[in-house]
This record gives structure tokens, C-alpha cells and sequence, in this order.
């Protein structure tokens, strides 16, 4: 199996990822940067961007991320394509193995984890076809473009109801789509939510499809599903959220890494060191609060001054 010696490698090319790479090139760190199953990360399925600092007119995810790619590469990172298939990480910061696509093995003195996080969705046909076209995951990201529009929310956890809340502030009307008859939110959430006049919760309701000629104009559900008084009924609505989580892109760390609960690198206080000397997490990988493209990026710069620093540290 092919073997090749490097300073630097950083694993993913998303904000966190792209913006790692431009700090270590110009740190000198000769960065080798893997792109992943999707170069450029999720942004490259949002349409339009309208709260990234720099562009005053908004700008398309695609095209942010071509942006910064380019810039990494202006710098002298090596972009390439590939997947992490499998890590060898040192306990003591040696030299970390890191395959790639089963068949070559970087010996990285560092690594950057930036390989985001993967939104949960239910796992509708309609999600495919109406995505950036009504469909999101992040109400803080496309919230703006649905202002006295009507809108769906599907959850009923913290994130959903924050969503909800979230949206009411923009939209004229906001559903909040729960399959069950309670929600599992927090009791102040949940206040918020019920005492909020633009805010409806549909009880015992699941999504079965979308429908519009160009983007989301309506939504199928079934309420009280199984029961003797299951009810189809149908509802216009202009926007459609998934909040039902988001799973981080960490299983192939998992031996080696400190998670949380839900699967996110842990951190050490505000760097992004990650429990092996010489490993470090940015962007929503290791974020379950913000996971902002603005977030993940700063986060980037963060890990590729650590980096540097205990490269510096270690002599190597």
C-alpha cells in the first residue's frame, strides 16, 4: 500500500475545512486536504447565502465554497479527492495513519477534522426533489427568505420548537408538525412555542409529501396514523424545516476520539485540540450548538493556529 509523509492533512472541505487549509498554507504547513464524499460539505446544496460576511449581495453555496477553495489553493494547499476509510492515531502525537480510499495511508504529523455533520431527514423522495427549493434544515440559514410567508417545522424536541420560535418572528404563519401528542422539548421551549399566536402545533402528525410546481407550495399529512380516526390533510405552506437532529460524520473516529453523547468531538475548553496530541475538530463535527458556515470557518482558523502551535511545540 502506497505511504506518503506529511505535516499537515485536514479531512474535509467545508468552511471549517477550506479555511484550516488557507491558515496552515500560510503557516507553511504544506497542507494536504481531502475533500470527502461531498466537496464543499452541505453549503453546496444551499442556494442562496445572505448571511456570510463579505458578500453584500448574497452569493449561492457552490459558489462560497468554489471561493474558498480556490483561495486554499492560492496558498499551496493540496486539494484532493478522497475518502478517510480508516485512522491509525497515536496516543502520544507521533505520527498519525489516516487511510485513504482503502488503498494509501498518509502519515500526517497533524490532522484537522473538519467533516461536518449530516442532517437528519425523514426520508421523503419529496426532500430530494424540493431541496434549496423549499426544503431546509437550517431555519437560521434560510429563515430570511420565507418573511410573511407560511411555513412547516417537523420536530418536537428543543431544536424545533427554537425553530419555531425562530421562524415565528419572520413568517405569518409557522406549523409545528409532531408525531406524537406531547412534545419533548424543554418545559420553557414548550411554553414558548404554545403562548406564541403565529405558532400551531398539528398533534399526531406525520409528513407523507410535498407538492408544488416550482418549489414547496403544499404539504401532505396524516394525523392520528394506525388509529381508527387516521386523518390525511393537506396544508399550503411555502417552506418546509427538518429539525429532527443532525448526526456528525464521525463513526470512522469513533476508537480513538472523545465523543459526546450524540456522537460530537469533544474539545478541550475554547481550542480545538481533541483528546490525541496532534488531532484537532472544527466546524459542526465538533459544534452541536451554532453550525453556521460564519461558526465553522472561524473554528477552521482556530485549529490551523493550534496546529501550528504544537507542531512549533513538538519540535517537528
Amino acid at each position: 500500500m502506497e505511504t506518503e509523509k506529511i505535516r499537515c492533512l485536514i479531512i474535509g472541505s467545508g468552511p471549517a475545512g477550506y479555511t484550516a487549509a488557507i491558515y496552515a498554507s500560510r503557516a507553511n504547513l504544506s497542507p494536504v486536504l481531502y475533500e470527502g464524499i461531498q466537496p464543499g460539505g452541505q453549503l453546496t446544496t444551499t442556494t442562496d447565502i445572505e448571511n456570510f460576511p463579505g458578500y453584500p449581495e448574497g452569493t449561492n453555496g457552490f459558489d462560497m465554497m468554489e471561493d474558498l477553495k480556490k483561495q486554499a489553493s492560492r496558498f499551496g494547499t493540496d486539494i484532493r479527492f478522497g475518502i478517510v476509510t480508516s485512522v491509525e492515531f497515536s496516543a502520544d502525537g507521533d505520527t498519525h495513519k489516516v487511510t485513504i480510499d482503502e488503498n494509501k495511508v498518509i502519515e500526517a504529523e497533524s490532522v484537522i477534522i473538519a467533516t461536518g455533520a449530516t442532517a437528519k431527514y425523514l426520508g421523503l423522495e419529496d426532500e430530494i426533489k424540493y431541496a434549496g427549493q423549499g426544503v431546509s434544515a437550517c431555519a437560521t440559514c434560510d429563515g430570511f427568505f420565507y418573511r410573511n410567508k407560511v411555513v412547516a417545522v417537523v420536530g418536537g424536541g428543543d431544536t424545533a420548537c427554537e425553530e419555531a420560535v425562530y421562524l415565528s418572528n419572520l413568517a405569518n404563519k409557522v406549523y409545528l408538525i409532531v408525531r406524537r401528542n406531547v412534545l419533548r422539548a424543554s418545559k420553557i421551549m414548550q411554553a414558548r412555542v404554545l403562548k406564541t399566536a403565529n405558532i400551531e402545533v398539528l398533534w399526531e402528525c406525520q409528513t407523507t409529501g410535498l407538492f408544488g410546481e416550482n418549489g414547496v407550495e403544499g404539504m401532505t399529512l396524516v394525523k392520528g396514523k394506525g388509529t381508527p380516526k387516521e386523518e390525511v390533510i393537506s396544508k399550503p405552506i411555502d417552506g418546509f424545516f427538518l429539525a429532527i437532529g443532525h448526526k456528525p460524520n464521525t463513526d470512522v473516529f469513533a476508537d480513538y476520539l472523545e465523543l459526546d453523547l450524540n456522537g460530537y468531538i469533544l474539545t478541550e475548553g475554547v481550542t480545538t485540540k481533541t483528546n490525541i496530541p496532534g488531532v484537532f475538530a472544527a466546524g459542526d463535527v465538533a459544534d452541536p450548538n451554532y453550525r453556521q458556515a460564519v461558526t465553522a470557518a472561524g473554528s477552521g482558523c482556530k485549529a490551523a493556529i493550534d496546529a501550528e502551535r504544537y507542531l512549533v511545540d513538538a519540535g517537528k
